[in-house]
């Protein structure tokens, strides 16, 4: 999947900068003490950042206004759904994923660490267990991802990961299984969106680590 391109802002970090890929600006962050490191959607946004203050920007939603016919295009969220998200140190890394309400963000799951996995898997899995959990508890509201990857995998109901399973991954790869198998044995009738975050910032569910 062609991810949305992130510009990445290190104010405090072994090279302060702005970064163009995820690999180079970790490298920056890697053992050092107390580092300070922000994504933007813009250059413009990364370069007027990098000159402010940090406390301005991190743990904080950045995204840019949508024009009048984008907006009638793209719309708003569904604040009464569930968001889903993973997060991967290194990709394949460590790995978590979990689920929150989108509109409060309360946590509803979370899953994790696993030792060797992908962002793709933890989205796919972090799907089908929001479609687990509401059909368990009579909730119907739509389900929002922001990879068109793991959505893809929900909708044709099998998993294309390259991905070796091998003995660090195997409870990941037992539960993709498990999840597969869910799916080919139950209806799905929620709505599952993807999660537009170059108009509405971060999905709710993010991590805030990249």
């Amino acid at each position: 999947m062609a991810k949305q391109k992130k510009y990445y802002v290190v104010w405090s970090g072994h090279q302060p900068g702005i970064y163009e890929d995820w690999e180079t600006c970790q490298k920056q962050l890697k053992g050092f003490e107390y580092a300070q490191f922000k994504s933007f959607l813009t250059r413009e946004q990364a370069e007027k950042a990098f000159w402010d203050d940090p406390d301005n920007y991190i743990g904080k939603e950045i995204k840019r206004e949508m024009t009048e016919a984008e907006k009638k295009i793209v719309g708003t969220p569904i604040l009464e759904s569930l968001s889903v998200d993973a997060s991967c140190l290194g990709n394949p890394g460590k790995l978590e994923y979990r689920c929150v309400h989108t509109q409060t963000k309360q946590v509803i799951f979370n899953r994790g660490p696993y030792e060797l996995g992908t962002v793709n898997i933890g989205e796919f899995l972090a799907i089908v267990l929001a479609l687990v959990y509401e059909q368990k508890h009579n909730i119907h509201v739509p389900i929002y991802s922001d990879s068109k990857t793991a959505l893809s995998w929900v909708r044709q109901k099998q998993v294309k990961t390259q991905l070796p399973r091998i003995a660090q991954n195997e409870i990941l790869f037992e539960q993709l299984e498990k999840a597969v198998a869910w799916l080919n044995n139950n209806t799905i009738q929620t709505k599952l969106l993807k999660w537009q975050t170059e108009f509405w910032g971060e999905i709710p569910a993010d991590y805030d680590r990249k």
